[in-house]
């Protein structure tokens, strides 16, 4: 018998398996691997009332006693992560070499949120170079601003989770956790881990369900902070139901690269199929427009589509396999749709375009039409559009078409280039001689436009998980009183 992975509730610092349960069935091993325990009303109300009695006690710890916390979590997660890479396969069908990837960015980002935490601070302000300040101090700090809901996604449940639940301790706050549907087991085994290291119980809580759970949490008066990574409609409603609060979005993205006629078109096409596939494509910076100079376009197409069929596609929890299933069989057939869309407008597929189950074969579209779905919108699947451009100008025009704006790559050595497109490109980010699918954890990541409010990664993420207090000292002063 496969044994199904249970994920329960936490809430008010006890674990609820009792109850309603949702079954997660593996979309590559077509059977349960995990049952979530669902989140009921009085759970809620529960969670929300503990959160504001703990946020207290968490914000009572010194900076060190979080950071240490976090640091032994990192340690566990290295020791554990072909534990966590293995579940990943069965509740996602994401290969072990894409979930040991992840599983090794988790590890960084509890160490880089230990070394933040460890640099919360303030500054002493200088009040006595005006006049009515003279003879008095100002000193500020950063303070914990309250309990934290954090909404993660799917695609990378676990370094995501991460990223918010860490950054909001090292803060000094407590976080109520809404994992996504599709990867309960990982993300409850997560948050164990952190108690295991010393996370006080006051510091997280976990509640499963659905929208309506999000929608309840993000409009209760307790939470100071959402924090939600996911589509943009479900940004949209998430930022409507929170209403007058710090929301902070990480949304969606069709992420383009441009490839000029200097750059090293072989290295190209092996980056973008290494990185347009990870993870089945389900990535909001998956490489999923790329821009070829006229003069290499046919070389490039080749290129990659050589080296996409080279990809090995199967079984998530073979260690060869590159390119394992997508999230379920209606994400599959939703990209074999929209490819078959761009060859009726045009387009030739060069590879892939078909299905078995929810694996999606990966997926080349060369030269689709600009208004193709597989350009304008996000694909988030196994697939690359292929599109030439004759001038550097007008394709920095083309990819700013898009209402997203998350992260764009550059393969080119032209330093001119290099500057005008990070001057002019509506992104949060360029990465050069690189894909757009390319992430450091402590370098801040957001999006403009379409693609939210906000920037990921430890350091930016406390600037807004706290707030600025003020002390005010009258009549003594640090300064000269004359």
């Amino acid at each position: 018998m496969d044994e199904v992975h249970e994920a329960a509730c936490l809430v008010a610092g006890k674990w609820l398996s009792e109850g309603p349960q949702s079954d997660r069935v593996g979309p590559y091993v077509r059977h349960v691997v995990s049952r979530a325990r669902l989140a009921q009303p009085d759970d809620i109300t529960a969670a929300l009332d503990y959160a504001r009695h703990g946020a207290r006690t968490v914000a009572r710890l010194a900076p060190a006693t979080r950071a240490t916390i976090l640091e032994r979590a990192s340690a566990e997660v290295t020791a554990r992560g072909e534990e966590f890479a293995r579940l990943l396969a069965l509740e996602l069908g994401k290969p072990l070499k894409d979930g040991r990837g992840e599983m090794l960015r988790v590890a960084d980002t509890f160490a880089v949120a230990a070394a933040e935490a460890r640099a919360v601070g303030g500054e002493v302000l200088p009040v006595a170079g005006w006049a009515r300040g003279v003879g008095n101090t100002a000193i500020t700090q950063r303070a914990p601003a309250g309990p934290v809901l954090a909404i993660t996604p799917f695609n990378a449940p676990a370094n995501l989770l991460a990223h918010k639940l860490a950054a909001s301790f090292a803060a000094g706050n407590t976080t109520i956790v809404k994992p996504p549907p599709q990867a309960p087991a990982v993300s409850t085994a997560l948050v164990r881990l952190l108690l295991d290291a010393g996370m006080p119980v006051e510091a997280v809580q976990v509640l499963h369900g659905g929208g309506d759970v999000g929608a309840r949490l993000c409009a209760a008066p307790e939470i100071a902070v959402v924090s939600f990574t996911g589509g943009v409609t479900a940004g949209a409603a998430v930022a409507h139901a929170a209403g007058p609060k710090r929301v902070l979005l990480e949304l969606g993205g069709n992420a383009a690269t441009i490839v000029c006629e200097d750059a090293d078109v072989a290295g190209a096409a092996r980056v973008c199929a290494r990185t347009g596939y990870s993870n089945s494509g389900q990535s909001c910076i998956s490489v999923q427009r790329v821009y070829v100079q006229r003069s290499r376009f046919e070389e490039f197409a080749d290129a990659l589509t050589a080296e996409v069929k080279a990809l090995a596609v199967g079984d998530p929890l073979d260690p060869a396999s590159d390119v394992g299933s997508m999230v379920d069989d209606a994400a599959a057939e939703r990209v074999v749709r929209w490819t078959a869309e761009a060859a009726r407008g045009g387009a030739t597929v060069t590879t892939g375009g078909g299905r078995d189950g929810a694996v999606m074969a990966p997926t080349v579209v060369v030269a689709p039409p600009a208004d193709a779905r597989v350009v304008r919108e996000e694909v988030f699947g196994a697939l690359v559009a292929v599109l030439p451009y004759d001038g550097f100008d007008a394709v920095i025009e083309e990819c700013n078409r898009s209402s997203y704006g998350l992260q764009a790559g550059l393969f080119t050595h032209d330093v001119r280039r290099i500057v005008t497109a990070w001057r002019e490109l509506e992104v949060g980010g360029l990465v050069v001689n690189g894909s757009s699918n390319f992430r450091l954890d402590h370098v801040p990541f957001g999006g403009v436009k379409d693609s939210g409010i906000g920037r990921e990664s430890p350091r930016w993420m406390i600037e807004d998980f706290t707030v600025t207090k003020t002390l005010l000292l009258r009549g003594l002063t640090i300064w000269g009183d004359q």
